[in-house]
């Protein structure tokens, strides 16, 4: 299935975000560019997009994303990434590997409060990438999806519903497992998280 979700391991004050702001990203494969050259993942290309804007260009990324991770390993590292980083903003796209596993979805969800939180406490504003399963995932995969607006909500926090939205069966898309976007679809995913993303940085001004 082309949309089978391999989560993976792989500024000034006034009209700009605080100047050296940084921006963490807590991904698996899709944000940690795996089958890509360095420099295609869509985390590169918001690099970029930053750079290139006014408002942004102090913005420095930190992509923490690993391949085949999952929010047990995200959970674990984010600690430390804290500590050494101190981001003003974590985005947190993880949680697609838990479900290729069959974890409970409750330990999923802790784990991802858990990371919620840990960034809040740290005075961090969080956005939420939320991950689908293919439909032969049943009743599995339905209630995996509503866990991330489910807790965007009760958490007040910014949602990307899907970085592959309206591209789930587009296999064009896909690299050749059918499982990782090729390079052709990092732009799309960039766009599925942009508005979000800007939001977030606006608010911080």
């Amino acid at each position: 299935m082309a949309f089978l979700l391999a989560a993976a391991r792989s500024v000034a004050v006034s009209e700009r975000t605080p100047s050296g702001a940084k921006l963490l990203v807590l991904g698996d494969s899709w944000s940690a560019e795996y089958g890509l050259k360095r420099g295609q993942g869509w985390v590169a290309l918001l690099e970029a997009r930053l750079k290139q804007s006014a408002a942004y260009q102090d913005i420095q990324i930190v992509n923490a994303s690993v391949s085949g991770e999952t929010t047990a390993g995200g959970l674990s590292r984010l600690p430390a990434l804290l500590e050494r980083h101190h981001p003003q903003f974590v985005l947190i796209a993880l949680g697609g590997n838990d479900a290729l596993r069959g974890l409970p979805l409750e330990t999923t969800r802790s784990q991802l409060l858990a990371m919620i939180k840990q960034a809040k406490a740290r005075g961090a504003s969080v956005l939420l990438i939320g991950m689908r399963m293919p439909p032969n995932y049943g009743s599995y995969g339905q209630s995996f999806e509503r866990v991330f607006p489910r807790l965007a909500k009760e958490q007040g926090l910014p949602l990307v519903p899907f970085l592959m939205q309206g591209k789930e069966f587009d296999l064009s898309a896909f690299q050749a497992d059918r499982i990782h976007p090729n390079e052709g679809a990092q732009p799309h995913m960039l766009e599925q998280a942009w508005p979000a993303i800007e939001a977030m940085l606006k608010k911080s001004r």
